[in-house]
């Protein structure tokens, strides 16, 4: 007798731990699960299905921008002879399910907020051939109406979970050194006005932000470390246990696991956190345990933006966490929303000017872009409530109380999208080679001509800077002062094309000269790992 099983789709670029934990649940309680990455060719998901036979197939839906590719697809299976129970969770099905089960007719229900015990119950009932409409935590259509049982409680301990399936990440490998995602933590205590977080977490009953056992996050490093090979790892939590009394308890204990299994020295690891949570003596134990790039939600470079976005944090506390990360030797990321509902002409050229300050070292590129009203969050409320909300539900837009910023978001878009958007985006480029930078300071020995490499780079990201931003300068005050002077976008490709393929030429020679030392590195890891 066949096993009874589900199908689980979404996006698999850097691994989803979401669907990871969906799966390990349902495997641990016996179904089998296949795991499909939702970019794969319609046609191949469709064998895959059909061959699996499943009772479920369950679609991994965040955000509402992809709403229309994944109606796409279960319209296209259910045309193609898949009749079984059709269900989608994460934060745009859980926030608005009445608009997701109304445009996307082919789904039977929808699995509300934090999903494994939902859907493990979800799948006994349809393998059971028990009714499913009770079941806790779901929302579902019932004739013209729109019905959502009562939200299931968070999980008190996320220990309880089985270890994530990981089936699909074999290509996340930087340098021949392989990565994967991992949480700490569920669920965030800020209350951003931009963010869905909170409100993802916060209509369910329990704690809102809940912590592993730094022990159970290291055994689980371990495991794929041993198993899998694995020597990068991408902390996927809200927001990393570095804050207060707590945090510095809880990174202590994972200091200590990581050197009790002995992966110091042997492992890497990327975090995001804020940037009123950098602290010199905190961050220099972490540094020294194997973090090495520190994700920062810094989103605006003006007071007035950061009132807007509610983030509880000054432009002062910013600065001061990025000098605190360039003294200590540590990669930076950020987030940064140049603009905002608050925005001005004006506001813009701060937050430029703040740009300006915080890629001056040469070794991040500039990189911003504009709120998004997601659903469910404050700000979407406010902005419906003002009447400056429109676009459709899954495409939203909203205009600026300064009406110059309309125009001035228009005419940049275009120019900005061969610098930001797309795999071949500019500053796609620059963040690899960055990245392959801090993985061969940390995990490889010192290369030929490695310093004069990232010199070289750091020149190329800094020239790159000074672009963009002044494109973004030249284009506000032609505006503000009715003058021509915007560049065409033919001069913009151009431009970025051409540092494009300085950057891709001189990567791509370090690394062909050095190729022999890397892989001789490489195979004595290998080894020592084997033995």
């Amino acid at each position: 007798m066949a096993v009874p099983g589900a199908v689980l789709i979404g996006f698999q670029e850097q691994g989803n731990l979401g669907i990871g934990y969906l799966g390990s649940t349902l495997t641990k309680f016996g179904f089998e699960v296949q795991i499909l990455d939702f970019r794969q060719e319609r046609a191949s998901i469709l064998e895959a299905i059909h061959a699996a036979k499943p009772e479920l197939v369950g679609f991994s839906l965040i955000f509402q921008y992809y709403v229309p590719q994944f109606r796409e697809l279960a319209s296209y299976l259910r045309g193609h002879g898949v009749a079984c129970h059709f269900t989608a969770g994460g934060h745009f099905p859980s926030l608005r399910y009445q608009h997701v089960l109304q445009v996307v007719p082919q789904l039977d229900s929808i699995v509300r907020f934090e999903g494994e015990i939902t859907l493990l119950e979800l799948m006994q009932c349809l393998a059971e051939h028990r009714d499913w409409h009770g079941v806790e935590g779901i929302a579902y259509r019932d004739s013209d109406q729109y019905v959502a049982n009562p939200p299931r409680p968070l999980i008190e301990d996320l220990d309880e979970l089985p270890f994530p399936v990981r089936p699909l990440e074999s290509s996340l490998v930087v340098l021949g050194k392989k990565v994967a995602p991992i949480l700490g933590s569920r669920g965030c205590s800020r209350d951003c006005s931009f963010c869905s977080i909170r409100q993802f977490y916060g209509q369910s009953p329990g704690r809102k932000v809940r912590v592993r056992q730094p022990a159970k996050v290291v055994e689980e490093m371990k495991a794929l470390y041993d198993k899998k090979g694995v020597s990068i790892f991408l902390f996927q939590d809200d927001d990393f246990p570095v804050w207060g009394a707590f945090g510095r308890r809880w990174t202590g204990q994972f200091i200590e696991s990581l050197r009790g299994q002995g992966l110091d020295g042997r492992v890497i690891w990327k975090i995001s956190c804020r940037c009123d949570e950098v602290e010199p003596e905190l961050f220099s134990r972490l540094r020294d345990a194997g973090l090495y790039t520190v994700y920062l939600g810094m989103e605006s470079g003006n007071a007035a933006g950061l009132r807007t976005l509610n983030k509880g944090e000054t432009t002062d506390q910013g600065l001061r966490a990025i000098s605190i990360l360039r003294e200590l030797g540590l990669a930076c990321m950020y987030g940064f929303m140049l603009f905002d509902p608050s925005s001005t002409i004006e506001l813009v050229r701060e937050n430029v000017a703040y740009l300006r300050q915080i890629t001056a070292d040469g070794k991040v590129p500039a990189s911003f872009g504009r709120m998004l009203p997601y659903a469910g969050t404050a700000i979407e409320l406010s902005l419906a409530k003002e009447g400056r909300l429109r676009g459709s539900v899954e495409n939203p837009e909203y205009d600026f109380l300064d009406r110059r910023v309309n125009s001035y978001l228009d005419v940049l878009a275009p120019l900005l999208g061969h610098w930001m958007d797309g795999s071949n985006a500019l500053v796609n480029h620059l963040n690899s080679a960055w990245q392959e930078c801090w993985v061969l300071r940390r995990l490889f020995p010192p290369l030929s001509g490695q310093e004069g490499y990232e010199s070289s780079l750091r020149f190329l990201t800094g020239r790159g800077n000074d672009y963009i931003l002044n494109l973004v300068e030249q284009v506000g005050l032609a505006l503000q002062n009715h003058a021509g002077g915007i560049p065409s976008l033919e001069d913009v490709k151009s431009e970025t094309a051409s540092l494009s393929a300085e950057i891709l030429a001189g990567r791509n020679a370090f690394i062909a000269k050095n190729a022999e030392a890397i892989l001789d590195s490489l195979q004595a890891t290998n080894f020592a790992a084997a033995t």
